[in-house]
């Protein structure tokens, strides 16, 4: 027993130090982040900010309430008015427990003394806020209006980036707690002041929340309104522009553009992240497989197999399984089966239009299968209830050039033409000029987006220190992005 005793001490103590080591590495954290802030202050330099973001991540996982509490205690003068708020809040979601305390201050000695600037004020009450909303305090609307209200007293650059940060997270709120209507004014009123400030990180992160908020809302002519008064800034992050084209091409799916539909949603694909945001990943992929089908074409197999997103996608699998065979009792059934789905993703009033392609379809593989057949024998393949509704749909098909065939309508039946080699006709020359186009456009979207040093060409070249110390940021940059996006979607 006194073994056992000794082993249950030990592993306590080991217990109690890898939580201390772990709280000392969330403050060294704290404090480099809150260093980025200031030298991004100091020297105007807008990228120390934005790599203070990027450890934002990674920080909100693993501060709890009685942390926050210690940080807000040390960072803030004792007579701030922020502090007495802000100790409020992470007191009710205290749970008063040892786990997590700090045995003594010396631990936060290394952080700053006072949140002196308002850049490192608001960043402290983001990281406050959103500590709120991942614990599901939904109630939390003073903590994020009182932020919002803060930083609309500034007009800095340097504190852009974060603003835009904070107006995410205050959306993101109110869209948990199903008041997300609400909250349209203050973010079209938001936009119309960032626009005053030249505020281009503020303008992209509002134009995207302004159209999700529209659009979770079924507001689709708003919408599109909004885009034709509104341009999105190029110079905003490769984030913002993956969401900006997946509402562009949703809002197009839902007004009948599948072409410029389909078009966004690529764009969406290639600016996502590769090795994480697997959620909106997943979204996306969701939605390009219906407008797909909805042009007429076949989604490739590949896309359904992606690593991490098979089992979401298993639904749209089986029904572009049931579109390419043409069986109109196939999709129903799978229609039917996984409606619930459908519906949860809002993409079934999409999927009830495919059954149009499915019938050209089955049309395509009949007019190929049979020189000639009789209207009635149509009408018993594809499932349809009267003849004239067939003779209707052939003659639709053979105007839209879905098939090539020519209906008599004296014995009711359909004759093929004999099958013309698709290269003396001018489809090759259109789709080798549809790859051209999406070639160039990348190509110029990657010129646009190339960044070069400032006043490189006065240096004589870096020096070893130089270059070792740039080689280090950019490590620590990759390092840092790879733990971004668990908030992405």
């Amino acid at each position: 027993s006194t073994e056992e005793k000794e082993q249950t001490n030990t592993q306590a103590q080991q217990k109690d130090a890898k939580q201390k080591s772990s709280k000392t590495l969330v403050v060294q954290d704290m404090q480099s982040a809150i260093e980025l802030v200031e030298k991004g202050v100091s020297t105007k330099n807008a990228k120390f900010i934005l790599r203070a973001l990027r450890l934002f991540s990674s920080l909100r996982t693993r501060l709890d309430s009685n942390t926050l509490i210690h940080i807000v205690n040390h960072c803030f003068p004792q007579k701030h008015p922020l502090t007495p708020f802000l100790l409020t809040w992470l007191a009710e979601q205290n749970v008063m427990s040892d786990e997590g305390s700090f045995s003594s201050t010396n631990e936060l000695e290394i952080l700053p003394q006072s949140a002196n600037l308002p850049e490192v004020e608001c960043f402290l009450h983001l990281l406050v806020f959103v500590h709120l909303i991942d614990t599901k305090r939904y109630n939390a609307e003073p903590c994020g209006s009182a932020l919002i209200k803060r930083i609309q007293l500034f007009n800095r650059r340097m504190l852009d980036p974060i603003s835009a940060k904070c107006w995410f997270y205050y959306s993101l709120l109110f869209e948990l707690s199903n008041k997300i209507s609400s909250i349209r004014e203050q973010l079209l009123g938001a936009y119309r002041t960032a626009c005053l400030h030249h505020n281009e990180a503020g303008q992209g992160m509002l134009i995207n929340l302004i159209l999700r908020n529209y659009i979770k809302s079924n507001q689709f002519d708003l919408a599109d309104k909004f885009v034709s008064k509104t341009h999105f800034p190029e110079t905003a992050s490769n984030y913002q522009h993956a969401r900006y084209y997946y509402y562009i091409g949703k809002l197009k799916s839902v007004q009948l553009d599948y072409t410029e539909s389909y078009s966004n949603l690529v764009q969406a694909m290639r600016k996502a992240p590769q090795a994480g945001a697997r959620a909106f990943v997943c979204e996306a992929t969701k939605l390009l497989c219906v407008v797909q089908l909805l042009m007429g074409e076949i989604p490739e197999r590949t896309i359904f197999f992606q690593k991490g997103i098979v089992a979401a996608l298993k639904p749209y699998y089986h029904l572009t399984q049931a579109v390419r065979s043409g069986d109109l009792s196939v999709f129903a059934a799978q229609m039917e089966a996984n409606r619930a789905q459908f519906e949860k993703d809002k993409t079934y009033t999409l999927i009830v239009r495919v059954r149009q392609n499915v019938i050209k379809t089955a049309l395509r593989k009949i007019s190929v299968s049979y020189s000639s057949i009789s209207l009635q024998d149509v009408c018993t393949k594809l499932q349809l209830d009267d003849v004239l509704d067939v003779e209707y749909v052939v003659a639709k098909a053979i105007a839209d050039g879905v098939i090539d065939a020519t209906i008599n309508h004296e014995e009711g039946s359909i004759r093929s033409n004999e099958n013309t080699d698709i290269y003396s006709t001018q489809e090759p020359q259109a789709a080798f000029h549809k790859r051209i186009q999406f070639c160039v456009k990348v190509r110029n979207e990657a010129v646009k987006a190339m960044r070069y040093p400032e006043n490189a060409h006065k240096t004589d070249g870096e020096t070893p220190e130089q270059r070792r110390e740039r080689l280090a940021d950019e490590a620590e940059l990759a390092k840092e992005l790879a733990e971004e996006d668990e908030d992405f979607y």
